[in-house]
């Protein structure tokens, strides 16, 4: 089975329990996901299913959507409900939710959760964190494209790659004096693929037949190029191309079989195989 599939992944599921439940309904090892998704959070989980699992360096329709809640009146080691509390506070109400959580719309410099799987010097965050040791603060560049209120202190939020919405539902509580953190999350969209789209588990093992999304048209940014000599590509010889382009998808009888990156003036190499 090759191609792309999109799982509304359940609460209480790692990404890799998706994955690990996936090979089991299809006796299948080759799986993997474009993008991790807390345990406690539900939604959209992209998965890369056989030859696809190859294409996740190159997919470039990555931003996310999301709708989150947030919880005042304490802070937790994972800036959500689920994590230890640090501390805690009486929840101040004098503000108007609607303005400050618009606030956030525009470039983040963003605070990275303490439990997460950023690296630092090799090790996760989180393996700081188990460990006992002094977890290192690190902040990364975000874009929040737009953030939108719902009642009951949610929001909906449309961002970039990368954005920790633990970290902005964390980072409202000193704007309104108070402490928070992040009650719930739903991932409704990644890149073109939304909830909508999405097949669960369960009816995937009840025998619902699964709907792949093609490796093409997940490369529909790369030019498609027919190279005439084939068995050149599938030796992963450097080709000579007439493009302007830098990275181009090398297809045979419209399926991609390559991933070639310019090396010099018309000179290409391949950068990965697909096959």
């Amino acid at each position: 089975m090759d191609g792309i599939i999109i799982i509304d992944k359940p609460k209480g599921m790692t990404s890799h329990d998706v994955i690990n439940r996936l090979r089991k309904i299809y006796h299948q090892k080759k799986f993997g996901h474009t993008g991790t998704l807390d345990p406690e959070a539900t939604g959209v989980l992209v998965v890369l299913c056989g030859k696809a699992c190859k294409i996740n360096q190159f997919l470039a329709d990555t931003d996310k959507k999301y709708i989150a809640k947030i919880q005042l009146g304490y802070s937790t080691t994972t800036d959500d409900i689920y994590g230890d509390k640090l501390d805690t506070k009486p929840i101040n109400w004098d503000f108007h939710f609607d303005s400050i959580i618009s606030s956030f719309q525009g470039p983040c410099h963003q605070r990275v959760p303490m439990t997460s799987n950023k690296k630092v010097n090799g090790m996760k965050l989180l393996d700081y964190q188990r460990k006992g040791l002094p977890v290192p603060e690190v902040y990364q560049d975000v874009m929040i494209y737009d953030i939108q209120p719902r009642e009951d202190l949610s929001f909906e939020i449309a961002c970039s790659s990368g954005t920790y919405v633990r970290s902005i539902c964390r980072d409202f509580g000193p704007l309104t004096n108070n402490l928070s953190c992040m009650a719930s999350l739903v991932r409704t969209q990644v890149g073109r693929f939304s909830l909508a789209q999405a097949q669960t588990l369960e009816n995937l093992a009840a025998g619902e037949e699964p709907v792949l999304y093609s490796i093409r048209s997940v490369l529909d940014h790369l030019p498609m190029i027919e190279y005439a000599d084939i068995d050149a590509i599938y030796q992963g010889k450097t080709i000579h191309l007439d493009t302007d382009q830098d990275r181009v998808c090398i297809v045979r009888k419209n399926e991609p079989i390559a991933i070639y990156d310019r090396l010099d003036q018309d000179i290409f190499h391949s950068k990965r195989g697909l096959w």
